[in-house]
């Protein structure tokens, strides 16, 4: 079974649960991937965070988000949906930038349903050029979406605070491991802490610094769960001052230590061992 996590050679399909496989906070945190992402919500109704803009989703929508672009997911446990995903460096027609589309028509529905099952077929079925195949569907998917973007898309139709809060998440992206604070993004965007954080709060949701906390604890969760980085070196690689300070802002935020975190991460994907 493919991970979503891993590199992948060319598209592959999963749901939207296996994208968080290991822990919610893996889409409810705002963060960015370095794959592009297509998701398809076929039931229950959530939040995303889409470029640092708040958007409320629910059944037959569609978004794509390219890599590199700030985003969160919160569907709840009854949603369920699929997720296409795509190597950054792949190129198969999706557009280059972050769409939301509600879709009514039951026409489009079926039309792409048929083609994500196709993709699972292939997939699964292990036939001869089957990753051909899979990237010939996916192409048709991008053509199915542009086309209905052509019809329905508004998306991107950005206020002066839109546009704000889109640059302050490009920031996100590029400048989260580092020491600057919000007021430093602000100055950099040139607008006061005080006004971005306002923006931040009517657009996002959120403050312009918890938009930048969830995105550091979205790196320091990858970082200590997934890999076997010291802490300390993950505590300079964020900016933190020292490895004290980034203990306790773990523990704050994540009502853990960073070894305890490791330590849960590891047994959950230990295998358990039953005394004969």
């Amino acid at each position: 079974m493919f991970k979503p996590d891993a590199p992948l050679g060319g598209p592959r399909l999963f749901t939207i649960a296996q994208l968080a496989a290991g822990g919610a906070w893996k889409l409810e945190l705002l963060h960015d991937r370095d794959t592009s992402v297509f998701l398809w919500i076929t039931k229950g109704q959530g939040v995303a965070v889409l470029d640092g803009v708040r958007r409320g989703i629910g059944v037959h929508n569609a978004i794509y988000i390219p890599a590199r672009r700030l985003f969160s997911v919160e569907l709840g446990r009854q949603g369920y949906g699929q997720a296409l995903v795509l190597p950054g460096s792949t190129d198969i027609g999706f557009p280059d930038d972050v769409f939301h589309l509600r879709m009514r028509s039951v026409v489009a529905h079926a039309e792409l349903t048929a083609l994500l099952e196709a993709i699972g077929r292939e997939q699964q079925g292990g036939a001869a050029f089957a990753d051909d195949a899979v990237a010939a569907y996916a192409r048709l998917v991008a053509i199915w979406f542009r086309r209905q973007l052509a019809e329905n898309g508004d998306f991107n139709a950005a206020s002066a605070a839109r546009r704000l809060v889109r640059a302050y998440a490009a920031r996100l992206v590029t400048h989260h491991a580092s020491p600057a604070t919000t007021s430093d993004h602000a100055t950099e965007l040139g607008v006061t802490a005080t006004h971005l954080s306002r923006v931040c709060k009517a657009e996002c949701g959120r403050t312009a610094s918890a938009m930048l906390t969830e995105r550091v604890l979205h790196a320091a969760r990858h970082l200590l769960e997934e890999t076997q980085t010291p802490v300390q070196d993950i505590a300079r690689h964020l900016g933190f001052g020292s490895a004290a300070y980034f203990t306790r802002f773990i523990q704050q935020h994540a009502g853990a230590t960073p070894t305890g975190l490791r330590r849960r991460a590891h047994d959950r994907i230990q295998p358990k061992v039953h005394p004969a």
